[in-house]
């Protein structure tokens, strides 16, 4: 009994202790070791093998992170195979029939991660064979966005042997012999390949067949024939003690597999297939009607319940977006839902074009009623804000017409204020312009205190009624003022313009630069393209007899070159096409930013093919973005450091006060460089 009574106010007195003691309780060491396979049924790289079920075990609790888009079972699988993790085990089903005296791969990239911490196993693959022997080649490369050179991640790469039972219709009858898919950086490695001679290509593949047999599937092919081959080889790998201090670097020995720099450029093929997307009537005056690619001509319309003559039609260049603009008001006002029979060419289950007759009701999500109660809404408050204003003034205001009584056409061109001396100005309107009286318009250039008529031209643009341009020979620092007298413009649905004015001034050539490009091409027709960050072309240019490119009044700031081979001298990038074996336009980016200053020439040389195509795009304008690689997280490091902390009663928190030392360089003032040319 004294022995226990002596245990009890031990007990008792640890518990005080640790009641006494204020902090948080610590978990232990942190598990930051992967997962390791410790076995696996069948054996990996076993040969001889006909199991459909396979098993592979491990040494802890593990998980598949995004499974279905980082395993790839090759050959590919008709019927998708079914992978799972089953507590320390990961299980696959095969459903297709096994292939004879063949390699199978199941890769599971870095999909493999410890069930608790989620510590990555590293790049992982599984292999067997049904014959004899086990085949071990490699083949790589990278796939870009043929247009813009943009990796393309998730796009399947595959295979087939260059033999004597190779013909280019393997690729829309047959699936492929071997598959990968590519990565963030829209890098690929087909594994498991039989050493031999290959044709590659790409596919955005739609239906799961793994061959290219619908237009909407991008595809890349390449006519070179890959022999594979290896050698040893050494990496080196560093063995970093934190994030800025490095401990050793070691040799680590391996196999490199060739080749390893193909590159693909994918596409969409031109002539997709032609179908009614969809038709919108937003407000009552118009209608639109979307299809699913370009036509060459319009569809025929039959009203059935109006006369189809009151429709007015804009359309796109190539047709594949059409605007039906309703000039009978008065049935517009009358009656909200349009009936009507509309003939377009649709493609058939065949691939050919053939007409077909839809009807069509059309109801538009504004009705007139609703347009009318908010105009009246708007009438009311501006009436209820001009009595309000009667009231304070102290004598009767003059008469006032109520704005919103009368339907004015807007027409709007570039905000006034500075202009650059290369840029005319557009004018758009909300509808179509019927008529114009040339006889309204106005331009005048100041000359001292005075307004002296110019010469100017105003001309409609290309393709569109509803935008017109005002060109001019616009003088640096000049001002300049656009004049259109009350119905200078009068549209479709018979609204017209009130009285427009706009000032314009046009800014110093000293605060431009310019950029001369001379690109090193053998081939004519190559159109040269200034890029913005957003890597949209925002000026272009066709080259000269010598391949040179300028560009003047550039403002100053960081631009991006690309240029393309504009082989049918058609003035636009053009696709690619796999039945006649035509490979898109060429496309060429230059890997740095040209920065513009005022007053200053860049002088460029540039030869497109002297870079490699998967180091032409800057990172800054590449959208597509590397996968984020997974690393085991260091938390015993940072657990150490916090139980440091504790004892020595130190905060864990870390400042954000600034390390800078408080001091601004200064600028030197801004000189003229005539040539500045920047080397690769």
């Amino acid at each position: 009994m004294k022995r226990r009574h002596i245990s009890y106010l031990a007990i008792l007195g640890l518990l005080v202790t640790a009641c006494a003691s204020i902090g948080n309780p610590d978990g232990g060491i942190f598990d930051e070791i992967p997962p390791k396979v410790v076995d696996a049924f069948p054996k990996d790289r076993s040969v001889m093998n006909d199991k459909k079920k396979i098993s592979i075990l491990f040494d802890e609790y593990i998980k598949l992170q995004n499974a279905s888009e980082k395993v790839i079972v090759s050959p590919p699988q008709i019927e998708a195979a079914n992978v799972r993790a089953d507590g320390k085990k990961v299980k696959i089903d095969l459903y297709d029939t096994l292939q004879k005296n063949t390699t199978y791969t199941i890769d599971f990239s870095d999909a493999i991660e410890d069930n608790n911490e989620g510590n990555p196993m590293g790049m992982y693959t599984y292999s067997f064979s049904t014959g004899e022997t086990i085949d071990t080649m490699e083949i790589s490369g990278t796939v870009l966005n043929a247009a813009d050179l943009e990796p393309i991640k998730g796009i399947m790469v595959g295979l087939f042997p260059a033999d004597s039972t190779y013909s280019d219709s393997l690729f829309t009858t047959q699936a492929f012999s071997r598959v990968s898919r590519t990565n963030g950086s829209g890098r690929f490695t087909v594994k498991g390949v039989k050493p031999g001679r290959y044709r590659a290509f790409a596919l955005k593949d739609a239906d799961g067949n793994f061959r290219f047999n619908q237009k909407s599937e991008i595809i890349a092919f390449d006519t070179t024939i890959w022999s594979t081959s290896c050698r040893p080889d050494v990496r080196m790998d560093t063995i970093w003690r934190d994030s800025t201090h490095y401990d050793s670097i070691r040799v680590i020995p391996y196999t490199h597999f060739f080749p390893d720099n193909i590159v693909l450029k994918a596409f969409q093929e031109g002539g997709q297939d032609h179908h009614l997307l969809k038709t919108e009537r937003l407000v009552p005056e118009c209608f639109k009607v979307f299809f699913t690619s370009p036509a060459d001509t319009l569809p025929e319309i039959k009203g059935l319940n109006f006369d189809e003559s009151c429709l007015y039609v804009e359309h796109t260049l190539k047709f594949d977006t059409l605007t039906y603009w309703i000039t009978d008001t008065l049935f517009s006002y009358a009656q909200d839902t349009l009936s009507l029979s509309m003939t377009y060419l649709d493609t058939d289950t065949l691939g050919k074009l053939v007409p077909r007759t839809d009807t069509l009701d059309i109801v538009p999500k504004l009705t007139r009623e609703k347009q009318r109660k908010e105009r009246d809404k708007k009438i009311e408050d501006w009436n209820k804000e001009r009595e309000k204003k009667q009231k304070k003034a102290k004598e009767p205001l003059p008469p006032e017409k109520n704005p919103y009584e009368i339907t004015f056409l807007e027409m709007k061109g570039k905000p006034a204020g500075s202009l650059d001396p290369n840029q005319n100005v557009r004018f758009t309107s909300a509808e179509p312009i019927a008529q114009l009286d040339s006889t309204k318009l106005h331009f005048y250039i100041k000359q001292d205190s005075d307004w002296i008529p110019a010469p100017f031209l105003f001309l409609p643009e290309t393709g569109r009624s509803s935008s017109y341009i005002l060109y001019a020979e616009w003088e640096p620092k000049k001002e300049y003022r656009f004049m259109a007298d009350s119905l200078a413009f009068t549209s479709v649905l018979g609204t017209f313009t009130r009285n427009i004015k706009q000032e314009y001034k046009v800014r110093d050539t000293e605060e431009f630069g310019s950029l001369f490009i001379h690109v090193n091409l053998p081939d004519s027709n190559v159109i040269v393209q200034i890029l913005g960050r957003s890597d949209k072309p925002m000026l272009e240019q066709e080259i000269d007899s010598l391949g040179n490119a300028d560009f003047y009044y550039m403002k100053p700031g960081e631009y991006y070159i690309r240029c393309f081979i504009d082989k049918n001298a058609n003035g636009q990038w053009d696709t690619g096409d796999y039945a006649s074996g035509l490979q898109p336009e060429e496309v060429f980016y230059f890997p740095k930013p040209l920065t513009v200053k005022a007053q200053w020439d860049i002088e460029q040389d540039w030869s497109p093919r002297s870079i490699e195509t998967t180091k032409q795009k800057a990172k800054e304008i590449t959208k597509q973005k590397p996968d984020k690689e997974k690393k085991v997280k260091s938390k015993n490091k940072q657990r150490e450091e916090d139980m440091r902390n504790a004892k020595s009663g130190k905060s864990t928190s870390s400042s954000n006060g600034s390390t800078g030392n408080g001091k601004r360089s200064a600028t030197p003032a801004g000189r003229r460089q005539i040539s500045s040319n920047m080397s690769l």
